[in-house]
């Protein structure tokens, strides 16, 4: 039995954009919170909303490309979600939030502000990406971590746990960040480091190669 829609794109509220034409949606049905003749955000095909689930696109954010939005996900105020990117489970992305590339956000994570996740890089869990923040590369945000400020954490960099990191710190290259740690002002990450429990990397600090803080 074929998949009924549970939203329509309106050929009379359209965005172009460089070749590229976005429709406004309109929900069918009453599904989750959305109530059936509510006006959504704009997606390029039907390919970038899921029909099943609650997945939603509203307020002014975009969704095009061969970007997916399924499960339960939402993309929210002016954010965009493009390229290869896919937002799935309760994940939400908000604000003038930007998910590109092949990049990843789910389970229960958020992507706010004006943050960006590109590459390949993945936000799930409970993760928490904010501000002007970066995540790019192979990076991974999971658990409750929190990335924030005009923090950076790219290439196969981990953030995970309880950690937070922001400020203008910067993770990177293979190191990780877990436990209860915190890395903040102008810090950097980087080679194979650890940084974990209640450590704390301020100021102008430098963690690399293999080390270990604790």
């Amino acid at each position: 039995m074929e998949q009924s829609k549970k939203y329509e794109l309106l050929n009379k509220d359209i965005i172009e954009l460089g070749g590229i034409t976005l429709f406004r949606i309109k929900a069918l049905i009453s599904f989750g919170n959305v109530k059936k003749g509510e006006l959504g955000g704009y997606v390029e095909k039907e390919d970038n909303l899921c029909h099943s689930g609650n997945a939603w696109v509203t307020d002014n954010a975009w969704v095009y490309g061969n970007a997916k939005v399924t499960g339960n996900a939402k993309v929210t105020g002016n954010a965009k979600v493009t390229g290869d990117a896919e937002v799935t489970g309760d994940a939400k992305v908000t604000e003038n939030a930007e998910v590109t590339g092949n990049a990843r956000v789910f389970g229960n994570a958020e992507v706010t502000g004006s943050a960006k996740v590109t590459g390949y890089a993945k936000v799930t869990e409970n993760a928490r990406v904010t501000g002007n923040t970066r995540v790019t590369g192979n990076a991974r945000v999971y658990g409750s971590a929190r990335v924030t400020g005009d923090a950076k954490v790219s290439d196969y960099a981990k953030v995970t746990g309880n950690a937070w990191v922001y400020g203008n710190a910067e993770v990177t290259d293979f190191a990780w960040v877990t436990g209860n740690a915190k890395v903040t002002g102008n810090a950097k990450v980087t080679g194979d480091a650890e940084v974990n429990g209640n450590a704390e990397v301020t100021g102008d600090a430098e963690v690399t190669g293999g080390e270990l803080l604790n």
